[in-house]
C-alpha cells in the first residue's frame, strides 16, 4: 500500500510507520550475528573480555567527537556557546534516532531550544541550513575516501577495477570542491548552475525539472548562506574534519578492542560505508542497515565475524543507542535549569538580506536584535522586516516619515 503524503500525516498512519521503522531495524540488529553464521553468544563473550581501561578510552573518543561537533554549530550560530552546541547536538540526535525521518522532528525541537535561548528564527534557519551543507558535503566525501582507502591497501589488485575506483574518488572530490567554489563565488556559481541544468536535461521528461531548476535552487542557496558561510567556513570545515576524524578513530579502536583490526585501509573504507548507510531513513538513523553494511564489508575483506560484528554493535553503541539516554539527561539539566525566554544579550548574526531598491549589492553585515523592553528600540522579526517603536514609530504609522522595507533570503 502507497503512503501518499496527506496520509503520512494521519497520527495512526505516523505511529504506525514508526513502530514498523523501529522494529525493522531491532530485527536487523538482532539477527545479525546470525546472518554472518555466529550466535549471540560469541558477541557476549568478545564484550565479556573488554579491558576496563579501553572502554574508558573508547567513551573518551566518543565525548571527543561529541566536542568536536559543537565548533560547526557554534560557527553556524553566531552567540552560540559551545554547552548548549553540545545540548542541541544530544537532543536533536536523540529525537532523530527514536522516528523514522526523524532528522525533521530533530531540526524541529533545536529550533525550539535555539529560540528560547533568544536567537532570531532567521538565524536558526541559516544556520541548519549551513550545518547541514556540512554534513551532505562530508556524506559526499566519504565514499570517495573510503575507495582511494581500499585502493591503497591493495584491495582492488586488477588495473580494470582501480582505474575506475579511482577515478570515482577523484570525481567525488572534485565535484564537492565545485560546490563549495560555487557557494564562495558567484562566476563559479553561474558555471555549475549551468552545468548542472544541462546535466539534468538528460533525465526522462516525467522526472526532470523544470528548467533551470538546479541553477535557482544553487542561487538561493548562495543567498541564504553565502555571508555566513564566508566568515564561518573555516571553523566548520575543521570542526567537521575533527568530528569525522574522530569517529573514525572510535571505529578503529573498536575494531583493536575486540580484535578485529585488519588494517587502516579496511577500517577506513569500511567507516565510510557504515556512515553513508546512516543516511538510509527505513529505519531510524540507518539503525541495522548500516551495521549489516559495515559487517558485510569488513568480513569481507578478511575479519572474522565473531570480532567483527562485536566491534560494529560496540560502535554503534556509542554512536547511536547512547546518544538517546545522552540527549534524555540534556534535556532534563536544561528543564531543570531552567531557560528564558529571551535572552536580553545582543545576539549578533550575519545580516543576509537583500535591499529592494534594486542596486544589486547584498548587504553583508551584522543584523543586531535587542531584546531589553525599554525605550525605543528597532526590532526585527523572524521574516526580517524591521519594525520602530517609541515615537519614531509613531511617526512613520502617521506618514510622517517613510522607509523602504528590506526582505529576507527566507524571502527571496
Amino acid at each position: 500500500m502507497k503512503v501518499t503524503g496527506s496520509a503520512f500525516q494521519r497520527p495512526w498512519v505516523r505511529t504506525t510507520v514508526s513502530l514498523a521503522s523501529i522494529l525493522i531495524a531491532v530485527g536487523l540488529v538482532a539477527a545479525l550475528p546470525y546472518i554472518v553464521g555466529i550466535d549471540w553468544g560469541v558477541i557476549w563473550a568478545q564484550f565479556a573480555r573488554l579491558n576496563g581501561w579501553a572502554v574508558v578510552g573508547l567513551i573518551a573518543l566518543w565525548g571527543l567527537g561529541l566536542w568536536a561537533y559543537t565548533w560547526v554549530l557554534t560557527a553556524s550560530l553566531p552567540g552560540l556557546n559551545h554547552r548548549q552546541a553540545l545540548t542541541l547536538n544530544a537532543v536533536g540526535s536523540a529525537v532523530s534516532n527514536l522516528m523514522p525521518f526523524g532528522g525533521a522532528a530533530g531540526v524541529a525541537v533545536n529550533f525550539a531550544m535555539a529560540r528560547s535561548w533568544g536567537f532570531r528564527s532567521h538565524a536558526i534557519a541559516v544556520s541548519t541550513v549551513a550545518s547541514g551543507i556540512a554534513n551532505v558535503l562530508a556524506r559526499f566525501l566519504l565514499p570517495a575516501v573510503g575507495l582511494l582507502a581500499l585502493l591503497a591497501a591493495g584491495h582492488l589488485p586488477d588495473s580494470w577495477l582501480a582505474v575506475p575506483v579511482a577515478t570515482a574518488s577523484v570525481g567525488l572530490f572534485g565535484l564537492v570542491a565545485a560546490l563549495v567554489v560555487a557557494l564562495r563565488w558567484d562566476r563559479a556559481a553561474d558555471v555549475v548552475g549551468r552545468a548542472a541544468d544541462r546535466a539534468l536535461r538528460v533525465l526522462p521528461r516525467r522526472i526532470r525539472p523544470a528548467e533551470h531548476q538546479a541553477s535557482a535552487a544553487l542561487a538561493r542557496l548562495r543567498v541564504t548562506t553565502s555571508g555566513l558561510l564566508r566568515t564561518s567556513w573555516l571553523p566548520m570545515t575543521l570542526g567537521m574534519s575533527c568530528y569525522l576524524a574522530l569517529q573514525a578513530a572510535l571505529f578503529c579502536a573498536c575494531l583493536l578492542a575486540t580484535g578485529a583490526y585488519l588494517g587502516v585501509g579496511e577500517a577506513v573504507a569500511a567507516f565510510a560505508l557504515g556512515r553513508l548507510l546512516t543516511t538510509v531513513v527505513v529505519t531510524p538513523g540507518g539503525f541495522g542497515i548500516a551495521e549489516a553494511g559495515t559487517a558485510a564489508v569488513m568480513i569481507h575483506l578478511g575479519g572474522a565475524p565473531g570480532p567483527v560484528t562485536a566491534a560494529v554493535l560496540l560502535f554503534s553503541m556509542f554512536t547511536f543507542v547512547l546518544e538517546v539516554p545522552l540527549g534524555a539527561v540534556f534535556w532534563l539539566l536544561r528543564s531543570l535549569s531552567g531557560s528564558p525566554a529571551r535572552s536580553r544579550r545582543l545576539r549578533l548574526v550575519p545580516a543576509l538580506t537583500l535591499p529592494s531598491s534594486g542596486d544589486g549589492r547584498r548587504a553583508e553585515g551584522i543584523d543586531v536584535e535587542r531584546v531589553d523592553g525599554v525605550g525605543d528600540v528597532d526590532r526585527a522579526d523572524h521574516t526580517g522586516h524591521v519594525e520602530q517603536t517609541g515615537h519614531a514609530g509613531h511617526a512613520d504609522h502617521a506618514g510622517n516619515a517613510r522607509r523602504t522595507p528590506r526582505r529576507s533570503a527566507a524571502e527571496y
